[in-house]
Formats: C-alpha cells, structure tokens, sequence
C-alpha cells in the first residue's frame, strides 16, 4: 500500500495486522476525515445554489456572475469527488479489493479538498467583491489562499517530512 497518498508502509509502524485489516483501519479513519469536508461542502453548494434566485443577483456585472458560475461548478465538482467514496465503495463491496478501495477513496477525496480550496477561494472573492469595491480585494483572498495552503497542505507535509524517516 505504498501508493497509497498519504500513508505511508504500516508493516514498519509497530502495528501487527494483516492487510485485511490495515484495509479496514485506513478505510474507517478516511471516514471519519470525510464526515468533515462533506458536511462543509455540502452546506456551501447549498447555499451557492440558492444565490442565483436572489434579486441582488441579477444586478451582478459580468464578472461576477462569471466567479459565481465558476464557484458553483467548483463546488459540484468538489461535492462529487468527497461523496465519491461512498459509492465506490457500496459499489466494489465484498470483491475483496478493499486495499484498492482505500487508495482510490483517498486519491477522491485529495482532490475533493483541492477542489474546495478552489471554491471557498473563489467564494470569497465573489463575496468580497460583491460586498467592498476594495482594490485589496484581491491581495486578502491571496493571504486567504496562502493560509489554507499553509494549514491543509504546507505544515501536514513539514510534519511528515519532520518527524517521519523518509517512508
């Protein structure tokens, strides 16, 4: 399971569990990390989709409207790929492909979170444009953008790169 992101050869961390279980393990804690960025996505499309029928938005120039379409596309694409898992995993279970399962979830689910990355970026650019006609508008979504890098990509690699030997 070596291909698996994120995680690296368990038979090295102490653990004495055959693959069926290690399997079972990674395929519960992946879970429990969707449960998360489900409900967050899912609550943000929601609200998205119900902006269009506002009457503030149709008083929305073109650009605005073209950050909004791109945002709700986002976050479709973003609600998909964090559903996916499940099923997928309705779909192959009991084929005794769990290990396989797993890597796939986990690869649906990374780029469930670059894609909400993506939309919560562009969510608050629409917002903050909508809201201030700010020229650093763009120069706080920036520090935004770099924050969240920092928080769910840049600092979780400094601590698998720190305190991990190179597995």
């Amino acid at each position: 399971m070596a291909d698996d992101p994120g995680h690296g050869d368990d038979r090295t961390d102490g653990r004495d569990e055959t693959e069926a279980e290690r399997a079972d393990r990674r395929w519960t804690e992946l879970m429990q990390e969707i449960r998360v960025a489900q409900t967050g996505v899912q609550i943000l499309l929601g609200f998205l989709l119900t902006v269009v029928f506002t009457p503030h938005f149709q008083g929305l120039g073109t650009t605005d409207k073209t950050i909004y379409i791109v945002t709700v596309v986002l976050g479709s694409l973003a609600t998909g790929a964090l559903i996916g898992p499940v099923p997928f995993h309705r779909i192959v279970a009991g084929r005794r492909i769990k290990p396989h399962a797993v890597v796939w979830a986990s690869r649906l689910v990374f780029t469930g979170l670059v894609l909400l990355l993506a939309t919560l970026t562009s969510a608050l650019l629409l917002v903050l444009r909508v809201a201030t006609d700010d020229p650093y508008v763009p120069w706080l979504v920036t520090a935004v953008l770099a924050w969240y890098l920092v928080c769910w990509f840049a600092l979780p690699l400094w601590a698998r790169s720190r305190y991990t030997r190179g597995e």
